[in-house]
């Protein structure tokens, strides 16, 4: 068998743990952060661990993790 590729993009933005979760960005904080509530962009800060069901579909990109 030939070796799989990885999704260039899914490598950028997605890092699998030692578990096996996936571990992303928070969502909204790209731009348009004046109409966002202080506590909102706090809470925003840092990395969050997919759902089980979207890590499904990351996974598949991601084949070596």
């Amino acid at each position: 068998m030939p070796k799989l590729k990885t999704k260039s993009g899914a490598k950028k933005r997605f890092k699998l743990t030692a578990t096996g979760k996936v571990k992303t960005a928070q969502a909204g904080k790209r731009h348009g952060m004046i109409k966002r509530t202080n506590k909102f962009i706090r809470n925003a800060r840092g990395t969050t661990v997919l759902c089980e069901a979207d890590a499904r579909i990351v996974k598949k990109f991601l084949p070596y993790g």
